[in-house]
């Protein structure tokens, strides 16, 4: 399993996790009940039910790069092309918007 943690300009909004069943996003119970919480897309409106699918979310598929800078990064980090949550949890910590993804460290679980 890979997860990561999902952040709203610098806020924790949920999680976004791949298992054998596909990929889960789900926000955080905390980050649901600020009064000033937005969604992190409008295709994942705010709820506190588990978002899941067997392809990765498009919202997030958009967020890595494509073209010449992803030619760049699938050669310095060596990332499989197909492996778009690994491409998502290398490139995207610090991408365009106000949304980032941070890795988690499941290997101890």
């Amino acid at each position: 399993m890979r997860k990561a943690t999902i952040k709203l300009q610098d806020k924790t909004a949920g999680w976004l996790t791949q298992d054998e069943n596909g990929y889960h996003f789900n926000y955080d119970k905390d980050y649901l009940e600020l009064p000033q919480s937005l969604p992190v897309s409008l295709t994942l409106p705010l709820k506190s039910e588990t978002y899941t699918s067997k392809v990765l979310f498009p919202f997030f598929d958009g967020l890595i790069p494509e073209g010449w800078l992803l030619d760049i990064a699938e050669k310095n980090w060596k990332l499989n092309p197909r492996d778009r949550m690994g491409l998502l949890l290398a490139c995207c910590k610090d991408c365009i918007g106000a949304v980032s993804v941070h890795p988690i460290n499941t290997e101890n679980e």
